[in-house]
């Protein structure tokens, strides 16, 4: 009879799965004699669990107490106020003031208390300063055309400019390495004192993207190279990918985009405009996205030139997929909302 119930037994190789094993047998009304007669376990450690059973009537392990903790409490929550009041304070600066308050505690064991209430290390987010102003033309903005559906955003060319420099510069790369290979040529991001840098300018829709034009050097980006930019690249996008259908043209508040000439233009053009656009708010154009995207494509070609720079532009630019362009197109609506929740404050994109 024993055999029979400790055969399926012997294959347990976890500690608490033998010693239910034991217990069980234990309760079958074998003793400890036969039980180690089975060999599940050494004789010391069944005889252990048959008397730590009969004492607690459980087969569970007593939970050690293990070592004290440093703070209370209320110390706990005192250090977390101390990070809430100054985010960029290091660990090391946070254990000398928690020291004041009468807590010996290392740095590491403040970025233990701080990672239980959630609060983890990360890069601060880079977001343009937003003053009064600009929170209440985002506010207003968004409450205009918060009830617009996402046909009603399908209807939007957005535009802008970026910039495009050389030797990765655009963004940022991150490479996989071993102990030792920071400095092979192969992890290295090549950097020099005054990178070319080119300018673009392009727009996009639901429809897919539309032009995309470099500015040429020594040309200054005013009025003229604006209007020009409109009349050779905007009309004709939006006569393809809108044919006779009314559309609406975004563009932000830079100076040559409201100069007296480029509104009366627009106007004569019957081009409605979305806005007015409010200041400082990248995270409100999709089209930021796309830069994004577009120069990761570019920096994983490693352009070696200016020529080639520009080459590679263009024909990453025209690989663009019209289903990412619509789902930047489509994500206005959640944009708009998160902006009102955040009460005119940045959004996540």
């Amino acid at each position: 009879m024993l055999e029979i119930i400790v055969l399926p037994l012997l294959t347990m190789v976890t500690c608490k799965e033998t010693r239910a094993a034991i217990i069980a047998l234990h309760k079958n009304g074998f003793t400890g004699k036969d039980i180690v007669a089975t060999k599940i376990a050494p004789k010391s450690t069944i005889y252990r669990f048959i008397k730590n059973f009969k004492e607690r009537g459980s087969i569970l392990v007593k939970k050690a107490s293990g070592r004290p903790r440093k703070s209370s409490k209320r110390q706990d929550r005192l250090l977390k106020r101390i990070q809430l009041r100054d985010r960029s304070a290091t660990s090391a600066e946070l254990a000398q003031e928690w020291q004041q308050a009468g807590v010996s505690a290392s740095a590491r064991t403040v970025r233990r208390r701080l990672l239980e209430d959630g609060l983890v290390s990360r890069r601060a987010a880079k977001k343009p300063l937003l003053s009064k102003k600009n929170i209440r033309d985002r506010l207003i903005f968004c409450r205009k055309y918060s009830e617009w559906t996402a046909e009603d955003w399908g209807k939007v060319i957005f535009s802008d400019e970026a910039p495009f420099r050389l030797f990765g510069a655009s963004g940022k790369r991150l490479v996989r390495r071993r102990k030792g290979e920071r400095y092979h040529q192969s992890c290295v991001m090549p950097t020099v004192k005054h990178p070319d840098t080119i300018h673009v300018w392009g727009c996009f829709s639901s429809k897919g993207v539309g032009s995309l034009t470099i500015l040429p050097k020594n040309t200054a980006m005013n009025k003229e190279w604006y209007q020009n930019t409109l009349q050779q690249q905007l009309l004709p996008t939006t006569q393809q990918q809108f044919g006779e259908e009314q559309c609406i043209f975004q563009h932000d508040g830079a100076p040559c985009h409201k100069a007296k000439v480029i509104t009366k233009w627009l106007g004569d053009q019957n081009v409605e405009i979305l806005g007015p656009w409010p200041g400082n708010s990248p995270d409100l154009n999709p089209i930021e996205n796309l830069w994004s995207i577009l120069k990761r494509r570019v920096d994983k070609q490693k352009p070696t030139n200016s020529d080639k720079l520009q080459e590679v532009i263009m024909k990453e630019w025209v690989a663009i997929s019209q289903d990412l362009a619509q789902k930047l197109i489509q994500s206005m609506a959640s944009r708009i909302a998160e902006v009102l929740k955040k009460k005119g404050q940045h959004c996540k994109y």
